[in-house]
């Protein structure tokens, strides 16, 4: 806290001397990109940094060069991270370039949160907060929004107040929202004035308290800026350079926040890869990244396409790929690593066969010398770890799973898992503690304890106690003890299934699992997860005329505590969470159409895209692509088209897929500025809409042409 104040409110005059101990070598170990961009002074500049092209080496460079040989006091530098990780990689290798020279000067090196967390501590009493604040995490905004009468589901709660703030939608605003109608069916439910009444109660309980989520660091510090030009000039004045890593993952508020601390000047240098956007679906924008060269004055552009991770086959591969985005702004990366083996295609029957094939060649590798640690399996959607486990294990090949929690400990895998311990066994009273509020029931903590008490005081299982509750009862409300008999009714039903298949189609059907989890945020994973199980059972039933649920559920449970193998481990994680990591040898399964890309309502087939192109970069020495012809797809084995990926990677060769971006039809209007291809820039003279796409009239420097959307992009 002490440097932030010193960095933040008093600028020692002899911290600007000119510092000892020049390092002439600095630049000497960068390419000539790198070594221009990390000698760039003032303007801004957009440093397009393909993947292992040595972004983190040039911008930590940047920094110790204006440090320690332009003469720049490190408290006029700021360096903004996404993650903790990269502030601290970056502080410990610019501290080690300066050398004496950083030992008493520390420049402001940290996340968008972190500073927003600074500088709130010291301008959060201009909106008559005091300044000790307690910052709450996910956990504790939970239990606060569970405090409030609501019937929107805590997490929906969590997800959509976090957006308000994002968009720097106040209470009011958020009201005024409430009283239009944006989806006719949620404004006739009122779910829009619920929302907005507990985001009033929210904020109200986060003021009263004095607490901030993690949100307001940013937001009410751009109000604070917002608000008072003075302050915000003072404080683009002190930060005279400013560099932003992974600039791409950036959202609408933290450009923003960027441009009030660009206010008096446009020293601001940014890093990222417009190839590697991924993250859209939590609210980045690659229009940040795309149009930065439009936002701020005579930018230069400097493109890193040397890589120093990958072979020139993956690379190849890689470039392919990504060449068929419209939405780029271009470079291709050049290999310092000639060779190397071809990409290898993997096809299978199935699922099963799959993961049995990827087994196979890993545990070759592990028999050659290479160890676990270097050795890695990606794919798109959760769901598809489910087999690749059951594979990994019978083979007996450790592996650890990155970012993700292993599949049949899943919460709404283990909810289905514990419906069926209750069929199975209905005095399961830890099964029945974990379902008996999912889907919800109105039963709070009270009620529970209330129930537990009458099984105790009897001697009963808590089903035998929910069986024997009486509406007459004062204990529990008559709308309780009525959910609770129809919950006991179900499972009793179901326990007279005729056969395992008919239990699965019923469970479903009785209880609104599925339901249940798709009107929360990450729906529609969890329920592709909950399908996956479904779909898994229904398959073995067929294999074995024999099966037995609890024979089943008995193996989970053994292979579950079997997880935790001794030993060095191979990692398996999605995609997104493999972002900034490298391995020697790695496989991306999935690679289906429907699977990856991933199709369906909202999906972006750029952004696929570019995830299939950071999964690609992230292989240094080997890279395998895999499909099934067969897979259950959303709940029933079907026969799926290996992806169009595939084919336009160079990998096999395959039909061509044109796709359009669908548009809708307020997104193209007469007088919008467009840009083709091969025309250039014209000028909208008519739309037409068809179907789910638009037709543009386009006049082209007085030629006038018919042009479907998807083939332009705005112009400005």
């Amino acid at each position: 806290m002490v440097t932030f104040k010193l960095n933040l409110l008093k600028f020692n005059d002899s911290n600007s001397r000119k510092m000892e101990n020049f390092m002439p070598d600095l630049l000497d170990q960068l390419n000539e990109n790198q070594r221009v961009a990390a000698s760039h002074i003032d303007g801004a500049m957009l440093i397009l940094a393909g993947a292992g092209s040595g972004k983190t080496k040039t911008i930590t460079t940047r920094l110790a060069y204006l440090i320690s040989e332009v003469g720049i006091a490190p408290s006029n530098t700021l360096t903004l991270t996404f993650t903790n990780k990269a502030a601290n990689e970056m502080r410990t290798r610019a501290l080690k370039m300066l050398g004496d020279a950083g030992k008493n000067f520390t420049p402001l090196l940290c996340t968008f949160h972190k500073f927003g967390l600074l500088f709130l501590k010291f301008y959060i009493d201009r909106l008559g907060r005091k300044n000790n604040f307690v910052i709450i995490d996910t956990d504790d905004k939970k239990r606060i929004l569970k405090g409030f009468e609501s019937n929107i589901a805590t997490p929906v709660l969590a997800s959509e107040i976090s957006n308000f703030k994002n968009s720097l939608l106040s209470v009011e605003d958020a009201a005024h929202h409430a009283a239009i109608e944006i989806d006719e069916h949620k404004f006739k439910d009122g779910y829009y004035a619920r929302l907005a009444n507990i985001y009033k109660l929210y904020e109200e309980y986060l003021a009263a308290n004095n607490l901030v989520d993690f949100d307001d660091l940013l937001c009410l510090s751009y109000k604070i800026l917002d608000e008072d030009e003075a302050l915000a000039r003072e404080i683009s004045q002190r930060y005279a350079y400013i560099m932003v890593d992974e600039y791409q993952d950036t959202n609408d508020l933290q450009y923003k926040l960027l441009k009030k601390l660009c206010l008096t000047h446009e020293n601001i240098a940014v890093v990222g890869d417009d190839d590697q956007s991924i993250y859209g679906w939590r609210g980045a924008k690659i229009e940040n990244i795309l149009n930065f060269k439009d936002r701020f004055k005579d930018v230069k552009v400097i493109r890193l396409e040397q890589n120093y991770r990958s072979t020139s086959q993956i690379l190849r591969a890689a470039n392919e790929l990504i060449d068929h985005n419209r939405n780029r702004l271009g470079k291709e990366l050049k290999s310092t690593k000639e060779g190397g083996e071809e990409v290898a295609l993997i096809e299978s029957d199935d699922e099963t066969m799959e993961s049995l094939k990827v087994a196979k060649r890993i545990k070759k590798l592990l028999s050659s010398g290479v160890a676990a640690s270097e050795i890695a399996i990606l794919y798109r959607i959760n769901a598809l770890s489910r087999s690749l486990e059951d594979g990994l294990n019978k083979e007996k090949i450790p592996y650890k799973m990155v970012g993700g929690v292993k599949f049949y400990e899943r919460a709404e895998v283990k909810d289905v898992i514990s419906y069926l311990r209750l069929v199975a066994n209905e005095n399961d009273d830890f099964s029945l503690k974990r379902v008996i509020n999912r889907p919800k029931r109105g039963l709070g903590k009270i009620s529970l304890a209330k129930i537990e008490k009458i099984a105790f005081e009897n001697k009963f299982s808590l089903f035998e106690a929910i069986c024997a509750l009486d509406e007459s009862d004062k204990e529990l409300s008559k709308k309780i003890v009525s959910a609770l008999d129809e919950f006991a009714a179900n499972l009793k039903e179901l326990k007279e299934c005729g056969s395992a298949y008919e239990l699965i189609d019923k469970l479903e059907a009785k209880f609104g699992i599925k339901k249940y989890y798709e009107s929360l945020p990450d729906g529609s994973e969890r329920v592709a997860n909950i399908d996956e199980f479904y779909a898994m059972i229904k398959d073995q039933i067929k294999q074995d005329p024999s099966f037995s649920i609890e024979e089943f559920l008995n193996e989970i449970a053994l292979q579950s505590e079997q997880d935790n193998i001794g030993g060095e481990a191979i990692s398996i994680m999605s995609i997104h969470a493999s972002k900034g990591l490298e391995f020697e040898h790695l496989f991306v399964i999935g690679l289906e159409e429907g699977f990856f890309p991933l199709l369906g309502d909202g999906s972006d087939i750029e952004e696929e895209r570019r995830l299939a192109y950071v999964a690609i970069t992230r292989a240094k020495k080997t890279l395998g692509l895999s499909y099934a012809n067969s897979r259950f797809y959303k709940g029933q084995r079907t026969r799926l088209e290996k992806s169009r990926f595939l084919s336009e990677a160079g990998v096999c060769s395959g039909s061509l897929i044109i796709q359009t971006q669908t548009q809708t039809a307020g997104e193209y209007k007469k007088g919008d500025l467009v840009k083709h291809k091969i025309f250039g820039i014209g000028r909208v003279t008519a739309v037409t809409k068809i179907k789910k796409e638009l037709k543009l009239t386009i006049n082209f420097g007085g030629i006038s042409r018919d042009i479907m959307s998807g083939f332009v992009e705005k112009a400005v």
